[in-house]
């Protein structure tokens, strides 16, 4: 990873003696032996605090860290695991056990689930985490500050408790939390296949998602971290609990870019959205959930706010030992991957976006937006294509397409006092509409350096990089939504009464992205 970022670190006193969650970041650091005030630090190959294998706890590495004041594996023996510490701190008897499964490299270490530690049937409560075990921001701010911090659209949940957490974590072993931040130090991140969000993928990596929209999508959302990052000292300042309890470490000052955003990262891939809550309720961080918990688009047991606990019943029988499921909500493969790590091919709510505008010079522009208002549509229109229902997809958007194509300024009067989304269509109309739907699909579908069947070659390799392989499932499914569409126009092309009629001129036809 780039550590370039220590570079312009305004005073090495700031780096944490805790290294902040999800770091491994090459880095050696040296301490006074009186003070706990970074002396010095230096970029190498070889790392003191944090390693590509693990975020905090190594058992390799335990005598290193203890000589530079991290803690270590045997040192954490007195807190057991995750569930023993929560046992001792309310939580009741519960039917689950945490398990674990090798990761993809071996350099990693193995990722925690949470499993069924007896049969259970549907409708059984697997666990019930009461409240005083959960992360929220009634915790992190106060409800006094809440709405405030909230209203001022700097600073999103996310990162509020990404922050919480990593003041949090500078504590050590005196923090409350530790058990659980040091569980998510253990899990970094990794999706079901031990695969990290792609917004700590390297460039290089991203390539891997060439032609797809998601590109550009986990590339906006990193910038959206950086301006979040940009408002923390702010955020700090007006959180009095945090100001408080952590008077003099300055947010920007005590944790660089790159620390903020692995932090980041590793609570999106767990935050829960609970429902029928208060706004500091809303989300929340709980113990035994995410990611211990796999999640899987068929499912319906969710984590539920019921009687000052979040508990999880279940949907379906579980034999004893398998891993317990939850729903991740109605989310398309691209946000799957971008928050959790995972593409689920069975995903009955994956999706794309085709993004179709009015033309604004055309001179009807304004009654053809008019016209499309009255409709329900905007003149920068976003039409979802469903999986499975691709050929509603096409036959959804060439109403407000074949509105795009009216020239005549009488015929724009008729469409504008019809009722319903009526255009007249002459037959060169309709061909036009649908030859501009079918070049924008075969457009979509060359802009990937690769075709279906060589995807299906690249995942038939036990061996593939496992990034490689969710990005490849990725664009495979989309190539496979984009076709569907394709075929679809085409079929609408060859269901008109004449083949051989030439598709109409369109000087201001709309655009398609």
């Amino acid at each position: 990873m780039d550590v370039s970022y220590l570079q312009n670190t305004r005073s090495p006193c700031h780096l944490p003696a805790y290294y902040p969650l999800l770091s491994d970041s090459r880095v050696s650091i040296s301490f006074s032996k009186k003070s706990k005030n970074v002396k010095s630090y230096s970029v190498g190959t070889k790392m003191c605090l944090a390693s590509n294998s693990d975020t905090m706890v190594a058992g390799k590495m335990n005598k290193e860290r203890k000589s530079s004041g991290i803690l270590g594996l045997k040192n954490d023996e007195e807190y057991g695991d995750l569930k023993s510490w929560m046992h001792r701190n309310g939580l009741p008897p519960c039917k689950v056990v945490l398990k674990e499964r090798s990761s993809h490299d071996s350099n990693h270490r193995p990722i925690h689930y949470v499993a069924a530690s007896e049969d259970l049937q549907e409708g059984d409560v697997a666990f019930s985490v009461p409240n005083t075990l959960v992360v929220t921001l009634e915790r992190v701010l106060g409800n006094e500050t809440i709405a405030e911090l909230l209203t001022t659209n700097k600073l999103s949940e996310l990162a509020c408790l990404a922050l919480y957490l990593m003041y949090e974590k500078k504590q050590g072993k005196k923090s409350f939390w530790y058990p659980y931040i040091k569980e998510l130090d253990r899990q970094r991140g990794r999706g079901q296949l031990a695969v990290e969000s792609p917004l700590l993928w390297s460039d290089s990596e991203l390539n891997y998602l060439t032609g797809s929209p998601t590109k550009a999508e986990i590339l906006e959302r990193a910038e959206g971290i950086k301006r979040e990052y940009n408002e923390l000292d702010t955020v700090w300042f007006m959180a009095g609990s945090l100001f408080q309890q952590y008077p003099y470490d300055i947010p920007t000052e005590a944790f660089p870019f790159e620390i903020f955003k692995q932090a980041f990262v590793a609570v999106q891939s767990c935050v829960v959205h609970l429902q029928k809550v208060s706004l500091a309720r809303r989300f929340a961080l709980v113990p035994l959930g995410p990611p211990l918990l796999s999640y899987r688009s068929n499912c319906k047991a969710m984590l539920t706010a019921a009687d000052g606990a979040v508990q999880l019943v279940v949907d379906r029988p579980y034999k004893t030992g398998e891993p317990i499921v939850v729903w991740c909500g109605p989310q398309p493969n691209s946000k799957l991957l971008i928050n959790y790590g995972f593409v689920d091919e069975d995903n009955s709510y994956d999706r794309m976006v085709i993004e179709a505008a009015l033309n604004t010079e055309d001179p009807q522009y304004q009654d053809k937006r008019l016209a499309a208002q009255r409709n329900g549509k905007l003149s920068v229109q976003f039409f979802r294509v469903h999986v499975g229902k691709e050929r509603d997809a096409i036959l959804d958007m060439l109403p407000y397409l074949r509105l795009g194509y009216v020239s005549d300024p009488s015929e724009m009067q008729s469409v504008l006092s019809s009722q319903g989304p009526i255009c007249p269509a002459s037959p060169c109309m309709e061909r036009a509409v649908l030859d501009q739907l079918a070049g924008y699909f075969e457009g979509r579908l060359a802009g990937y350096p690769t075709t279906i069947v060589e995807d299906e070659a690249l995942l038939a390799d036990c061996n593939l990089n496992p990034k490689r392989r969710v990005a490849t499932q990725l664009v495979r499914l989309e190539k496979k939504i984009l076709n569907a569409c394709l075929q679809a126009t085409l079929d609408l092309i060859n269901e008109l009464p004449d083949h051989f009629i030439s598709p109409c001129p369109a000087p201001y036809a709309p655009s398609l992205k």
